[in-house]
């Protein structure tokens, strides 16, 4: 088989192997694959694997061999899967490989406000405690999560593995979502509750019609004064002028995110120049062990393909 890996960096930066595809075929691994370079990188080969690296019906329209696409990913919307159902090509992807690494990106940026370790770090470090006269001192409020409220909007395997999280805090669950299923320790509750009572509402929804811009400014203008907000779902959940708007006049305290509607965002994104507002570059599923889980699953989905029987179809 000749094998090619499309955009292979974010998932192996250089800590890991593809040496193993060698056992398939001939494989060819490129880091990064622009648009104009998609149609030529793909021809001729039987798989394709990529992570976002888009791939329309009008490039695997071209492709006369193509048996197999691959994903990096959960998510599979990169990929024109319904014209490879129609022509018989499987299209995999890596399921839940990531849960418990998202789980704990939220409350990094959740700590991040409530305990300021950066901002006090950056004080000592500044010399600002050797000339202290006292022992100890703040240079921003520091807060407990005992007693504190946590909204999850969305309750799939990362929302329940968010909550359980809270709950070992201390912090009260409300949770709002089509598919309630009792839990310890949790609340469920419509939105319009959830929003006005947490002190952090994080968001655990698949980007669909119905949740695309879902918190807008009319979301924002019933949240808390107080609240953070937290998105490590997808970027377009949250209207990102909106958001910037609510941060900038006081609407809402703060905001975390690991996902933004453009990604690279562009220089002048509001969101990008405020200080109540974390942002990390879209690495909460890429810790070492994680990206070590996902590629053996895509081992197993090369494996269970190569012996005519493949897993972890999209369709």
């Amino acid at each position: 088989m000749k094998i090619v890996i499309l955009d292979g960096y974010a998932e192996n930066p250089g800590d890991l192997s593809w040496d193993w595809l060698g056992g398939y075929g001939e494989y060819k691994v490129f880091d990064r694959t622009p648009a104009e370079l998609i149609d030529e990188r793909c021809a001729g080969c039987d798989v394709i694997i990529t992570n976002k690296t888009p791939l329309t019906r009008a490039t695997l329209e071209k492709i006369e061999n193509l048996r197999y696409v691959g994903l990096l990913s959960t998510g599979y919307n990169v990929v024109d899967w319904e014209y490879c159902k129609e022509i018989g090509v499987p299209v995999c992807n890596i399921p839940t490989y990531s849960t418990m690494a998202v789980a704990q990106n939220v409350f990094a940026h959740i700590i991040a406000y409530t305990n300021r370790v950066a901002e006090h770090s950056a004080s000592v470090h500044a010399g600002e405690w050797a000339s202290n006269p006292d022992f100890s001192y703040q240079v921003a409020p520091i807060y407990e999560l005992d007693g504190k409220t946590l909204g999850i909007i969305g309750f799939g395997k990362i929302g329940k593995a968010v909550a359980k999280i809270a709950v070992s805090f201390g912090m009260k669950v409300l949770v709002q979502t089509n598919h309630p299923q009792p839990t310890e320790g949790v609340e469920f509750t419509d939105r319009e509750t959830l929003i006005a009572s947490s002190d952090f509402i994080t968001i655990h929804t698949p980007l669909t019609p119905e949740t695309q811009d879902m918190v807008n400014a009319e979301f924002l203008s019933k949240m808390k004064k107080t609240a953070m907000l937290i998105n490590t779902s997808r970027g377009p959940v949250i209207d990102e002028n909106a958001l910037a708007d609510a941060l900038k006049n006081g609407q809402i305290a703060a905001a975390g995110l690991d996902v933004m509607h453009k990604e690279p965002p562009e220089k002048d994104n509001p969101l990008c120049s405020l200080p109540n507002c974390s942002i990390t570059p879209h690495i909460a599923w890429a810790g070492y062990e994680t990206r070590v889980r996902l590629m053996e699953i895509c081992k197993e989905n090369i494996r269970a393909f190569a012996e005519g029987s493949p897993i972890n179809l999209v369709y």
